[in-house]
């Protein structure tokens, strides 16, 4: 019994030091790819006709809504990332954008997610989504403006509480 107890109590500590690097990471994942949308959009937004051109090609209806739309996402959500500011749901809207991104352009890619991993992986939006999912799933971090501005309104509506109460 000894031993199991002693093995917990490394776990925990072990866990405990895990946790601790989950707000660097999301701030990683959120400077990194936030950086690479802005870099991403902005080519778009400064090359529309081309754009405009490619979705047309692709058969997205709307190209010219579209690709002005994709641009100002890709370019403004990515400054919201990298912020932390409205976090979730600019993730939530990249993540379906790139499930757009892969149905049009790299539609071999997204059917060959289980039989052919390396290719669903090589896709260009691929490393887009991920961040964005993990973003979406496990919010922006401590190191963020949205928790910044969450932890100001409950602890100010803690005090209108306390201040009610008293």
């Amino acid at each position: 019994m000894k031993v199991l107890s002693k093995l917990a109590y490394i776990h925990a500590v072990f866990c405990s030091f895990a946790e601790k690097l989950c707000s660097p990471l999301l701030l990683a994942i959120r400077l990194y790819w936030g950086w690479q949308l802005v870099q991403t959009g902005l080519g778009k937004l400064r090359n529309q006709d081309r754009v405009v051109e490619f979705f047309t090609s692709l058969n997205i209806p709307f190209p010219a809504l579209n690709a002005h739309f994709v641009s100002g996402l890709e370019f403004f959500g990515g400054m919201l990332l990298i912020i932390g500011f409205l976090a979730r749901p600019i993730s939530l809207m990249l993540t379906f954008s790139m499930l757009v991104a892969y149905w049009t352009a790299s539609r071999d890619a997204l059917l060959a997610i289980f039989s052919d991993p390396g290719k669903f992986y090589a896709a260009d939006p691929f490393t887009f989504l991920f961040a964005a999912i993990l973003i979406f799933a496990f919010g922006p971090g401590l190191l963020s403006l949205d928790y910044l501005l969450q932890h100001r309104s409950t602890v100010a509506l803690q005090t209108r509480r306390d201040i009610s109460i008293a």
